[in-house]
């Protein structure tokens, strides 16, 4: 794929808006591909609707929004609803299976990932959820090098918070087929 478009939709305190930085700056810094991420969310900080578009190029991006997603990431039920009707055929939806539960076959694949749960039973921290997303989402796709996103993990969250994170990001690795 030479352009790759995601959106990544769910409600404030979920990390949507870290899943796109991190999935840029992977992109970016650590890849050497050209990459746009751009945010929405409500002005509550948590439990308001949030959103992230990232679009993934080999080329200059020169239209930074996301119309047709080549992968729609549902962290929550109204996000799912809200943005199902974007997806592109063929397309794949990955859900946090513990949280949306709408999700019905389409023209598209769905991935779903139990990554509520995992993060809180083993993880002791339902926040990296989101880190266990985009592992399985990586091992999925292939859409950017493991070493790439440990890197954008690394510089991106907070150092106390690193390792946990990391963490997170390689369980999720362990779930879903290549």
């Amino acid at each position: 794929m030479s352009r790759t478009e995601i959106l990544v939709g769910g409600v404030g305190g979920q990390g949507v808006v870290l899943s796109g930085i991190l999935l840029g700056t992977a992109a970016t810094l650590f890849e050497g591909k050209q990459a746009v991420q751009t945010q929405s969310y409500s002005s509550e900080l948590r439990g308001g609707s949030t959103r992230a578009e990232v679009i993934i190029s080999e080329e200059p991006v020169t239209d930074p929004q996301v119309r047709k997603p080549d992968i729609l990431i549902a962290l929550a039920e109204d996000a799912l609803s809200k943005y199902i009707h974007r997806i592109k055929p063929k397309g794949l939806l990955v859900i946090d299976s513990d949280l949306v539960k709408g999700a019905k076959p389409g023209d598209y694949e769905i991935l779903a990932i139990p990554a509520t749960s995992i993060a809180d039973k083993e993880m002791g921290n339902i926040v990296v959820a989101n880190l266990i997303i985009l592992g399985a989402l990586l091992k999925k796709t292939g859409l950017l090098s493991v070493e790439a996103m440990e890197k954008a993990i690394e510089v991106s969250v907070p150092k106390k918070a690193i390792t946990l994170n990391l963490n997170a990001f390689r369980r999720g690795l362990n779930l879903a087929n290549g």
